[in-house]
């Protein structure tokens, strides 16, 4: 294989070669290297990169493999990391200018345990400011652009990651996904994108944006990758509390579907969605058919009642997990100024105004007066939400919606339009406030770019919607 082209290989591909010495980990880490000094200047998927200490990682890998060593699967394969993970001694900033030049002083769990098994760290991916956002526009370092029309969004907040993958600077990535920051991107952009269920992943040295609702995961070129990724991340960590004591992710391979009930909430299917992307997933659902599946309508109750639920929830813990950054601990601080002043001024130059939109909704939300109103009654529904997805797996197996109404949209179409902006989150929202896993996989092109299939599954039944994923692939 040319040397250049080994960036396009999975990391299933990949690691073959490498453990059968066809190529080394130098090789594949400097084309995924070269291939991000070629297109970063045009698509900014990346912030920053780590050059020599990746090259410095890689040839570590390379040594370990030639005295018959191996860290973990991982190991040599060369991986983007969404800067809101902290990472030890790099500048890590959330995509926010209210972090510009703050070094971390540890690692995020998921990140010492990708370095323990060797990972080739190459670095830190754009995003949306403290990943508020469907379109990665919001970020102190500008937008990140769509790979195949750079006029376009690439979906946020976790766009740098998965154009890094989809563009081929790296062979994986990590996002974080707070109502669907993983899958949305992952679906504008052609890849696969898995949420966990809230608790498989440690979320310890990952900066908050809504804590109850935060998860870390998988961005792949397959759903066997994101299965390779996944088993290097999981598991409880006593850092963090919420993480589970659930048996691990073990992938599950099927030869065919057979016997998998498969729902279609109705609710998921009505007007609002674009037509190429209706008729995309519908034939993606077809080859499921094809493949043993049975399809079937499904009730969903309050799944319209979700979006508003989770855009009450999330600014809620924005406004408490961002009142950290008051200038006086860590980031950006106006100083020589009052103490109330150098709180205001410090916010205000620190935060975009998408950050500031959210913290301001939170704070409203959480107030006396509007505490019972907004936080309580969108707890309450909450519940109710869970509930009836709870029901609906008493009748299948798995629920299918696509991922996004529309394709990637031009950058600044909707920017003006907070609202329309948050309706490209009304199939992936239910997923966080339930904490459920979920996983978009690519399904077919509208208007020539490309549209996610989104598969939901039980809690921690990763490997049961993965592998109907890689059935998919297959058909």
């Amino acid at each position: 294989m040319i040397m250049t082209e080994l960036n396009k290989l999975t990391i299933a591909a990949a690691r073959e070669k490498l453990d059968a010495r066809e190529i080394s980990s130098e090789e594949l880490t400097l084309a995924c290297l070269e291939q991000t000094r070629s297109l970063n200047g045009a698509l900014n998927a990346f912030i920053e990169t780590y050059d020599d200490e990746a090259m410095k990682a890689a040839r570590a890998a390379d040594k370990r493999r030639d005295q018959g060593e191996r860290l973990g699967v991982m190991d040599g394969i060369p991986l983007a990391l969404k800067d809101n993970l902290l990472n030890q001694g790099h500048v890590v900033t959330s995509g926010s200018k209210i972090l510009a030049g703050h070094v971390s002083a540890y690692d995020a769990t998921v990140v010492r345990k990708l370095k323990d098994q060797g990972t080739v760290l190459i670095g830190r991916a754009n995003m949306d400011e403290f990943a508020m956002g469907s379109s990665t526009e919001h970020s102190a370092y500008g937008p990140t652009k769509h790979p195949r029309d750079p006029e376009r969004v690439p979906g946020g907040s976790s766009g740098g990651s998965a154009v890094a993958v989809a563009a081929e600077m790296a062979l994986a990535a990590l996002g974080s996904d707070t109502g669907g920051s993983i899958r949305q991107p992952a679906a504008l952009c052609g890849i696969v994108g898995l949420k966990p269920t809230y608790g498989r992943v440690s979320r310890y040295g990952l900066m908050a944006m809504a804590s109850s609702l935060d998860q870390i995961g998988p961005m792949t070129k397959t759903a066997e990758d994101a299965a390779l990724l996944l088993q290097a991340i999981q598991g409880e960590d006593k850092a963090d509390q919420t993480t589970s004591d659930a048996l691990p992710f073990i992938p599950d391979w099927r030869e065919n579907l057979a016997g998998i009930r498969i729902g279609l909430p109705r609710q998921a299917w009505g007007g609002g969605m674009h037509a190429e992307v209706r008729s995309s997933v519908e034939a993606a659902i077809d080859k499921l058919k094809s493949r043993g599946a049975e399809v079937k309508e499904v009730d969903l109750p309050y799944a319209e009642e979700a979006l508003a639920v989770y855009y009450v929830i999330m600014p809620c813990e924005v406004s408490a997990n961002l009142s950290r950054f008051d200038g006086m601990r860590y980031g950006l601080r106006k100083d020589n100024l009052p103490l109330f002043e150098t709180y205001a001024r410090s916010r205000a130059e620190g935060f975009g105004p998408e950050a500031r939109r959210r913290i301001l909704l939170g704070t409203f939300a959480l107030s006396r007066g509007y505490y019972d109103a907004y936080y309580v009654q969108a707890k309450r529904v909450q519940t109710l939400i869970r509930e009836a997805y709870t029901q609906a797996f008493k009748e299948v197996d798995y629920l299918i919606t696509p991922t996004a109404p529309n394709p990637a949209f031009r950058i600044g179409e909707k920017t003006s339009d907070p609202l329309t902006m948050y309706l490209e989150d009304v199939f992936t929202v239910g997923v966080n406030v339930a904490g459920l896993p979920a996983v978009s996989i690519p399904a077919g092109l509208a208007d020539g770019l490309p549209v996610g299939m989104q598969i939901i599954g039980k809690h921690f039944d990763e490997a049961g919607i993965l592998a109907v994923a890689k059935a998919y692939e297959e058909a």
